[in-house]
């Protein structure tokens, strides 16, 4: 299998006075937090968010680690929806000292370009700065922090940066040169 070359940058906030605003795309879009744990929900946006840009690592999960993953302290998924249709997602994940991750951000393809992520993108950044208020014992968030790279949508780091996340760190690693999953097998052209 062939590999190639692919950068990650790391971005962070350490302060919620940080979090640059995004303007509230047109139409009926609403974030909505996916309180019960759900594998097949969640496999259904991490697969058609991360599709076309080669998200796999997850695609290996069985039903039991997602429950596992979904069911700790301090991971919460928030949802944004077009009209009723799920459009993207964020994923957070409560961390030692304060620290919050954003793990997965993205929008399904057909929702791109409609500017819902920057809406999406701060709406769930907040949620990381105010987390600890949903979770009675967690440490309040001293600091947001997230990766993206490479692979990721053209627009990604852009999008992170007007939302106010600094860089703190770039790495360049080999990783194999995998074919697009797409939502399903076969769903997107090789």
């Amino acid at each position: 299998m062939s590999s190639a070359p692919v950068t990650t940058w790391s971005l962070e906030q350490t302060s919620p006075a940080d979090l640059l605003p995004a303007d509230a795309p047109d139409g009926d879009v609403r974030i909505v937090r996916a309180e019960v744990p759900s594998p097949e929900f969640s496999r259904f946006l991490y697969a058609s968010v991360g599709g076309d840009i080669r998200w796999t690592d997850r695609l290996g999960w069985t039903h039991a680690r997602w429950r596992e993953y979904l069911e700790r302290p301090g991971v919460e998924t928030w949802v944004a929806y077009d009209h009723g249709t799920p459009a993207g997602y964020v994923e957070l994940e409560a961390q030692d000292e304060g620290a919050v991750e954003i793990v997965y951000f993205g929008l399904i393809p057909a929702f791109r370009g409609r500017h819902i992520g920057g809406h999406l993108l701060a709406y769930g950044t907040a949620r990381a700065w105010d987390l600890a208020e949903r979770w009675p014992g967690r440490t309040p968030t001293k600091r947001v922090w997230l990766h993206t790279c490479s692979k990721d949508g053209e627009f990604a780091m852009a999008n992170y940066q007007r939302r106010g996340f600094k860089l703190f760190d770039t790495r360049v690693e080999l990783e194999p040169d995998v074919a697009t999953p797409g939502p399903w097998p076969g769903a997107y052209p090789a």
